[in-house]
């Protein structure tokens, strides 16, 4: 039984008894809820059968002097009754909105435990009734790690495309180059702290409980700074403008995040550094398009072209070549220049995709005008047999 169901279950309530019964009354009072109660007097009755199974368990609390114990100084410390199931499944402590699955993790983003003080529920009341040992102890909190960093950056087309190194230029937190980030005047060291030895935790006691917390005297780093760097004030970090040259990978894409392990805020008092994330943006390109690791391009052809056919000389990112446009070719269609399109991290390249695109002219000369009559009619008919069949059995 999880210690959620000893907080939101009242098992005196369930069993019809006083806090202060003997164990003799709450004997009596389970045989009682249990003989009238049995699945095997009320044969198909499921609200019977949930208060048989309800009155076990809470028997099987009560009936045990040490897990009674442990049941009222758990319920007592945080306000027994005090957590009303609503329509929402959570309670209401004090009248206030409350879900209690948050206090063991259920609400947690993504899954995860929700966290008290550092550490789980479970380890707390683990603390609570061990006197503070084991899974409840809280751990030292020793150095601190920085924060990431997160900036963006917009690289043109052919850079995203081909790779590029930039410099990359950021006003954030730094190491103190005084100090080295240890946040102690040159010369001197942190020493540790006398109150928690190092631990950077202290343990108090609190009746029959035992209760871990940051040490206030070095708040939790387990040392103490006697003579603060005139620089940093004692952080081992300041606020500085650095550059640094950012190589960005061939092929990196529009929306892409590119982590620089280690290049973000210092840490607290020589601890590690956090990460740099550079979001990247991609500028549009006047002439290409990219799909993938192709890239696309649309050329147009007049219609003498697409018909008779032609050679069709197009541009890429580091060149020109020729594509061959085969009599006959419709609007539309997409050849292929193979390998010229972005370069993949095992060397291999995409495609160029090229669509033609057939122009039909808004206004003929007289002469072209002739000319195209004098095709038309002697050009076969376009096949739409189909589409007249329709056409006749509709009207």
């Amino acid at each position: 039984m999880s210690s959620k169901d000893w907080l939101e279950k009242d098992f005196y309530a369930v069993l019809g008894v006083d806090k202060a019964a003997s164990a003799d009354d709450i004997k009596k009072a389970y045989r009682k809820v249990a003989r009238e109660s049995h699945p095997d007097h009320n044969p198909g009755d499921a609200k019977a059968e949930e208060r048989f199974k309800a009155a076990s368990e809470a028997y099987n609390v009560l009936s045990d002097a040490g897990r009674r114990r442990e049941y009222d100084e758990m319920r007592s410390l945080f306000g027994s009754g005090a957590f009303r199931r609503n329509a929402r499944g959570g309670g209401q402590p004090g009248g206030v909105p409350f879900d209690v699955s948050d206090l063991f993790g259920g609400g947690a983003a993504g899954g995860g435990d929700r966290r008290f003080g550092g550490a789980g529920f479970q380890d707390l009341f683990s603390s609570i009734f061990s006197g503070g040992q084991g899974a409840g102890q809280a751990a030292p909190r020793g150095p601190a790690r920085g924060r990431d960093v997160e900036t963006e950056v917009a690289l043109d087309f052919g850079d995203a495309v081909r790779g590029v190194t930039l410099p990359l230029t950021l006003r954030a937190p730094g190491v103190c180059d005084t100090c080295h980030g240890n946040g102690a005047k040159p010369g001197t060291q942190p020493r540790t702290c006398p109150v928690c030895h190092g631990a950077g935790v202290t343990t108090r006691n609190q009746g029959s409980f035992s209760f871990s917390e940051p040490c206030r005297n070095c708040q939790g780093v387990g040392t103490v700074v006697e003579e603060k760097c005139p620089e940093c004030h004692g952080s081992g970090g300041v606020t500085k403008t650095r550059t640094m040259n950012v190589r960005f990978p061939a092929g990196v894409a529009d929306g892409q995040r590119i982590r620089l392990a280690g290049r973000g805020e210092p840490g607290e008092r020589g601890g590690p550094a956090g990460d740099l994330f550079v979001h990247v943006k991609v500028r549009p390109d006047e002439l290409f398009g990219r799909t993938g690791d192709d890239l696309t391009l649309t050329v147009p052809v007049t219609f003498a072209e697409a018909v008779l056919g032609t050679d069709l000389r197009v541009p890429t990112l580091d060149g020109a070549v020729t594509l061959r446009v085969p009599p006959g070719t419709p609007s539309g269609r997409v050849l292929r220049a193979r390998g010229k399109g972005v370069v993949r991290r095992d060397g291999e390249a995409g495609d160029l995709l090229v669509t033609l695109d057939v122009v039909v002219p808004a206004r003929l000369s007289d002469e072209a005008r002739t000319a195209l009559e004098a095709f038309a009619e002697q050009s076969p008919p376009a096949a739409r047999e189909h589409l007249d069949a329709r056409v006749r059995r509709v009207s």
